[in-house]
């Protein structure tokens, strides 16, 4: 019997938690309801109180009644329900989980989901997700499902949404398939944008061939975050980082941007790891007035993804930024970690006919990414493109026997 934990706040989601519970136990499966409230009275009983989850998270009941208030309660709530659940997995005594609420309820239980494995069943029934559910949502596996009308006691319409909801987790929890260890040689995770995908896909056949699985991340920020989580959760066993266009967003708060942690992972693990800066020579910005160059690019070599990403290549002072930026995210890898510069231009906006094709602008990049990466690794610079065949199996045959060395 597959078990799906119901998180809720009982002082005003009880009858809809217990609708949800009615209908998991009437396809076969049972029901664990988690009380996620704080103030009002439960209007119903939970298999885990608002109590014993608020200790779990440190705090304690009685004292943050005394003053209530999200603010004080909300960390307490949310870490108590997160140790809950990862508890609860590690004795498989639960196999899926749906959560309900409006903005409060589904920014309380966002940060929880995103602290569960990849794989795991996660379902939330939201208000808020006709939006932008980006913040909710992060870098996990969470179906988030719009509940169109408030959740906010029982009708014809609410009582079929929250059935398909509880349905949705049931049915998850029924996949007999699970991310386990691979029959590969190894998990690659390889990095990947729109302009450099030719040789990604000769990159996929290559590994392939030989043996190797890839699972490949689009990196325009969340993309290449998710490879590395999945790095510390032991899925992707070698890294060919083969696009860094986050990196340069990074650096000038861009489209494509990704966190402080993102190019520090593999190294602080010692996986082993290929590096390319391909579609850094270019950033990606949202623009309000679509085919309008905004304030400041005027002067710049300049393209278009859409009409509303603007894709201007920064000049040789804005690129030595980006290059300082990558060296000091690689201050944490070692001897298997490998750096290769394809010379002649490190996406097909920079190759020969390219929009943003400029020699001199690749060459003054070159130089000062000389000048930052660190002395620990390896470095080589290649006379290709980046989506040259050539430079792909260098990189895919450098990555592997760094693999098969260890």
């Amino acid at each position: 019997m597959k078990t799906i934990a119901i998180l809720a706040t009982l002082d005003t989601k009880a009858a809809e938690a217990g609708l949800m519970k009615e209908e998991i136990e009437s396809l076969g499966g049972k029901a664990l309801i988690i009380d996620i409230g704080v103030v009002g009275d439960a209007g119903s009983s939970a298999d885990v109180t608002r109590a014993e989850v608020i200790a779990k998270g440190g705090g304690n009941l009685e004292e943050l009644l005394i003053k209530p208030s999200r603010e004080a309660s909300g960390p307490f709530v949310t870490e108590g329900a997160k140790k809950t659940l990862i508890e609860l997995i590690g004795k498989n005594a639960i196999h899926g989980v749906v959560t309900l609420g409006g903005t409060q309820g589904t920014s309380t239980c966002a940060p929880v989901l995103q602290a569960l494995p990849y794989g795991f069943p996660k379902v939330m029934l939201s208000t808020a997700a006709s939006g932008d559910v980006g913040p909710f949502v992060g870098i996990k596996d969470i179906t988030m499902m719009f509940a169109v009308s408030d959740i906010l006691g029982l009708n014809v319409f609410s009582r079929k949404i929250i059935a398909n909801a509880a349905a949705a987790a049931y049915g998850m929890s029924l996949v007999e398939r699970s991310i386990t260890k691979s029959e590969a040689k190894g998990v690659i995770g390889m990095t990947n944008l729109g302009v450099i995908t030719k040789g990604a896909m000769h990159a996929i056949e290559l590994f392939e061939a030989a043996g190797y699985e890839v699972i490949t991340f689009h990196a325009i920020g969340a993309g290449g975050e998710a490879m590395e989580q999945m790095m510390k959760e032991g899925i992707i066993t070698a890294v060919f980082d083969y696009a860094m266009g986050e990196i340069a967003d990074a650096t000038f708060d861009a489209l494509r941007a990704s966190g402080p942690e993102r190019l520090t992972v593999a190294g602080k693990l010692g996986l082993p790891q290929v590096l390319c800066p391909g579609g850094s020579e270019h950033l990606g910005l949202l623009v309000q007035e679509p085919s309008k160059i905004p304030a400041g690019y005027e002067d710049h070599m300049v393209t278009w993804h859409t009409p509303y990403v603007f894709v201007p290549r920064p000049n040789a002072e804005e690129q030595d930024k980006i290059a300082q930026n990558i060296g000091k995210r690689l201050i944490h890898s070692t001897k298997d970690t490998v750096f290769l510069m394809p010379l002649k231009g490190v996406s097909s906006y920079s190759a020969e006919g390219g929009e943003l094709y400029n020699p001199e602008l690749d060459a003054a990049y070159w130089e000062s990414l000389q000048k930052v990466l660190p002395d620990t690794i390896k470095i080589e610079a290649l006379d290709y493109t980046a989506e040259d065949p050539a430079f792909v199996e260098h990189a895919v045959k450098t990555l592997i026997d760094l693999v098969e060395k260890n």
